[in-house]
């Protein structure tokens, strides 16, 4: 089976920006096959931390840029630069969350309890939605939550679960994606992120996301609790592009605008996927 996934990137007013695209990254599940760009021309560029590749896009002026993503069904695995930890403020956790995250850690009997264990702590602290200001703006270090509900997407709730997770000694992977709901179709309106964890050889997902927005925080490992399919596209947080003047950039996630002062801002995109079966491979 092959999955097609299209991101048409809307024109905008200013002409000179360039747009930074991921290429699409393998996991246990799909095999990245093929990337092609229409409505612009495109080059290579190099992430220093990971050593991950990324399209820079020149678009044509006034022209929709189409991203063409394919994948083939059953991959390599995640790589292990994945599972890399590289200490940023988007990935460091503060004393009291270290000190929070250990004792829980601690308190079960083997290292796969742990894991879950600290999931489940970070899905207490979380109701799920997309705050203005998230929990960790303005801070060089990934707070403790103390007590109550903390208003969070999916990428406020993966950092700290992430840096919960990394402060307990585990080895544990951010990804980006897209996910399409059952219900829409093939359709999405934005990006993703999972969790991935290894520990004694064993690969674990987690989407504590999903789970909260179906009302449950009894967090399951396994992709798709809300049912649908995905594909990831990069991973880690805290990204760094030296020929691109992007430093420390939080992630890589959709098609995204480079600002004249080194940052990502969103473009306008529109989402969708397609489905072909094995015989229509072949064929």
């Amino acid at each position: 089976m092959r999955t097609l996934v299209s991101v048409a990137v809307a024109p905008e007013a200013d002409a000179n920006r360039k747009l930074l695209i991921p290429i699409g990254l393998p996991t246990p599940h799909q095999l990245p096959a093929g990337f092609e760009i229409a409505g612009g021309s495109m080059t290579l560029t190099g992430e220093s931390t990971t050593g991950q590749m990324a399209a820079l896009v020149t678009p044509e002026p006034g022209v929709t840029v189409e991203v063409s993503y394919s994948y083939l069904d059953g991959g390599p695995g995640y790589p292990d630069g994945l599972f890399t930890p590289h200490r940023n403020r988007f990935t460091q956790a503060a004393r009291d969350l270290v000190f929070d995250a250990i004792n829980i850690a601690d308190a079960q009997p083997d290292g796969h309890a742990s894991i879950q264990a600290l999931v489940n702590a970070a899905a207490e602290k979380f109701r799920y939605a997309h705050p203005e200001v998230r929990f960790n703006d303005g801070c060089e270090e990934i707070p403790y939550l103390a007590c109550g509900l903390t208003e969070g997407s999916c990428v406020d709730i993966n950092t700290y679960l992430i840096a919960s997770l990394r402060a307990a000694g585990f080895e544990a992977g951010y990804v980006t994606g897209y996910f399409f709901p059952e219900e829409k179709n093939g359709c999405c309106s934005d990006m993703h992120c999972w969790v991935v964890t290894r520990h004694d050889g064993v690969v674990l997902e987690w989407d504590i996301a999903h789970h909260l927005k179906m009302g449950t925080r009894d967090v399951c490992c396994g992709l798709n609790p809300k049912p649908g399919d995905r594909v990831a596209v990069a991973h880690s947080m805290g990204l760094t592009f030296p020929d691109l003047g992007i430093t420390c950039e939080k992630l890589m996630g959709e098609p995204a605008w480079i600002t004249a002062d080194g940052r990502l801002d969103r473009a306008d995109v529109t989402i969708s996927r397609k489905i072909i079966s094995a015989d229509e491979v072949a064929a």
